[in-house]
């Protein structure tokens, strides 16, 4: 009879042990959840932000695109000299793409602390320098390179190697961190150095993650590209940057529109990318 009365009490504490509300971390949720809207409300208060005023943007933009920007002069965008611009855009995308993966892959290694060769020395220096290759604009790396080495695809290119660096180094390092490791210490336990490690214990598990990111990579890439010439490293930017100065709305029609659609064909060609990737599993 005690017996049962025992388990009578174990199943009554299991019972009470079993609630959705769960002192303090309940508290805790709750609490940070009602700090994050008192902040928004406060921000909104302080920066003097007239919601009102988002209820006829569109009406507004309407009217200004009406006015100002239709029609795009569309044989202005069939130039040789813009349609060149086009070309080196995608180019200046690819190498800054291509010199950026090739290096995240070697610093996403160093920055994985599981793997990393040197866990003292290089894993804090390779994260380091993925935050602060991350934590810098592309239109910053670009001002700062088109300074330093003139106008010109170049300042593009190396703008666009560091975004990608500081894009793809990050993903590659917490993709390399969630492998299983027991094809990693069977490799070391046999006496394999950390380059072999990282060949034949680690790439092989990441080898459709690495190229489905470096696809990502691209296309984010080729994104920043139409820009960056913005400060005059090269490509559409370029042209984009010269007409907006010049109040030629109906030529900066037809660019925003070229870029539009490269940006679409280039969504296209990343998805199928991707999407015969994921099918190689």
């Amino acid at each position: 009879m005690s017996q049962l009365h025992q388990m009578s009490g174990k199943s009554d504490a299991t019972k009470r042990e079993w609630s959705r509300f769960k002192y303090p971390q309940s508290l805790y949720k709750y609490g940070i959840t009602l700090g994050v809207v008192l902040f928004i409300i406060y921000s909104l208060h302080y920066l003097n932000v007239d919601l009102s005023r988002l209820f006829g943007i569109f009406g507004r933009l309407g009217d200004l695109l009406a006015n100002r920007y239709y029609p795009p002069d569309i044989e202005y965008i069939k130039d040789a000299d813009y349609i060149g611009s086009i070309i080196e855009t995608i180019q200046m995308a690819y190498l800054g793409a291509l010199f950026g993966i090739l290096i995240s892959i070697f610093l996403g290694w160093f920055a994985a602390y599981n793997v990393s060769p040197s866990r003292r020395y290089l894993y804090p220096v390779a994260r380091v320098v993925t935050m602060l290759f991350r934590s810098v604009h592309e239109m910053i790396w670009a001002i700062l390179f088109v300074t330093i080495l003139g106008f010109g695809m170049l300042p593009g290119v190396l703008a666009l190697t560091m975004f990608s660096v500081g894009f793809a180094g990050k993903l590659f390092a917490e993709e390399i961190e969630a492998i299983h490791m027991g094809e990693v210490e069977a490799i070391r336990a046999m006496g394999g150095n950390h380059l072999q490690v990282f060949v034949y214990g680690v790439v092989p598990q990441v080898r459709v993650a690495l190229t489905g990111i470096a696809i990502y990579t691209w296309d984010v890439a080729f994104r920043a590209a139409t820009v960056v010439g913005f400060v005059g490293a090269g490509g559409m930017g370029w042209y984009l940057k010269r007409n907006v100065m010049q109040i030629e709305t109906h030529r900066t029609a037809a660019i925003l529109l070229s870029i539009l659609i490269l940006v679409i064909i280039s969504e296209f060609i990343s998805a199928w990318a991707r999407n015969y990737v994921s099918k190689a599993k």
